[in-house]
């Protein structure tokens, strides 16, 4: 075939195997390592763009959750590392390339907001802009200011956003996030087709909360009460507030309130629900910054009172595998699907490591899912999130 000709050896051979047996290897390769075949030679590309192919591929692929981890080295390299829960490994996507198009100060801080289907946004700390980042398409935006003007990366909360992208395949997507004003929830929304933002201010609600295909964004979190929006697709325009209360030990698992320190409590938010973890100091550790994990619980808002829900604690026998020292900790929780997934990071005299948890909503189980060393090492956090939806289109 004319397509192999400027190929290796190994290429050319491959080139000539039946074409169903290339497109079953294919099908065996994660999403990123697809699109790099792309760039073997033109054969695979035109294997790789066949709309069957990509139908098919796609197809696949929309069950994978995926982690991305944005993570760089002073002055140098921009690696975002993803890891498939249908892989065994971490894929490197180099980004700098992509971001010399509006970025033109060299180690230029750049955080990592968050992700949905081959749609990424990073937020400039010194240009106070949100850039989207089409991995797949490799197109580039700076997004418009919002209404309340120029913000930096410190300003942005991963509860209280949502990245939403158009299922049409269009490369369109909506950003929605939530902003106390005055100490009322303004919901802020992007709309990429139309390159507007748009504002919503809103509204209290009366009696029992109905909200089952709500999307929930968290304007405020406190250790005992939230605030949060509710905002659902049939009435975008009338975003909800709702404020979800951990009631009295009588009514709740006495473990919440049973900790008298709040400093050692630790909590993840989103998609309407709650990992509350509890952690202790180390014997024979002078450093009371050191703690250690000893229980993590799983709350979610309750449908019919509105209030914080006890759903499930994390089992011993998982916990017993978390028991590292950490100094510092962040993480990130998505709720889809009937699965709650949440991921800890946590860093101890450099070193990262990283705790991938599930839950299984219907079958009550949990899961810890194996993760490889991501080789963070010298290297500083720049963001991480949770993503699905990754496609060839």
């Amino acid at each position: 075939m004319d397509e192999c000709q400027n190929s290796d050896t190994n290429s050319l051979g491959f080139c000539h195997l039946p074409s169903e047996l290339i497109q079953n290897i294919l099908f065996s390769l994660a999403l990123p390592e697809i699109i790099r075949m792309k760039l073997v030679n033109k054969f695979l590309a035109y294997v790789i763009s066949d709309q069957n192919f990509i139908r098919e591929c796609n197809l696949r692929s929309r069950s994978a959750t995926w982690l991305f981890v944005y993570k760089k080295r002073w002055r140098r390299d921009a690696t975002i590392h993803g890891f498939s829960d249908q892989s065994n490994r971490w894929f490197k996507i180099s980004i700098d390339d992509l971001m010399k198009q509006v970025i033109f100060y060299p180690g230029e801080d750049i955080y990592l907001l968050t992700a949905s289907g081959n749609i990424f946004l990073f937020a400039s700390n010194t240009q106070k802009a949100v850039i989207a980042v089409n991995l797949v398409s490799k197109a580039v935006k700076k997004i418009p200011p919002c209404p309340l003007g120029p913000r930096g990366t410190s300003s942005w909360r991963r509860s209280g956003m949502k990245l939403v992208p158009e299922p049409s395949g269009s490369g369109h997507f909506r950003f929605v996030f939530v902003e106390l004003l005055e100490n009322r929830p303004v919901l802020f929304e992007y709309n990429s087709e139309t390159d507007e933002w748009q504002s919503t201010e809103a509204r209290e609600i009366y009696g029992n909360f109905l909200g089952i295909d709500c999307m929930f964004l968290n304007a405020l979190n406190g250790p005992y009460e939230s605030l949060v929006v509710a905002v659902g697709s049939e009435y975008y325009n009338s975003p909800m507030i709702l404020r979800p209360r951990l009631r009295n030990a009588g009514q709740q698992p006495s473990t919440v309130f049973s900790w008298v320190n709040i400093s050692d409590r630790k909590h993840v938010y989103g998609d309407g629900h709650m990992m509350i973890m509890r952690s202790r100091g180390i014997d024979n550790n002078t450093d009371r910054r050191v703690k250690m994990l000893s229980s993590m619980e799983m709350w979610g808002i309750s449908l019919n009172s509105g209030n914080w829900e006890y759903t499930s604690n994390v089992p011993s026998d998982i916990m017993k595998q978390l028991g590292k020292p950490y100094g510092v900790m962040i993480g990130c929780l998505e709720a889809r699907g009937g699965i709650i997934r949440v991921v800890l990071m946590s860093n101890f005299e450099g070193l990262w490591d990283i705790v991938w948890l599930t839950y299984e909503k219907e079958r009550g189980v949990w899961t810890l899912v194996p993760l490889p060393d991501c080789k963070m090492k010298g290297s500083n956090l720049a963001g991480i999130t949770f993503s699905s939806g990754l496609s060839l289109a």
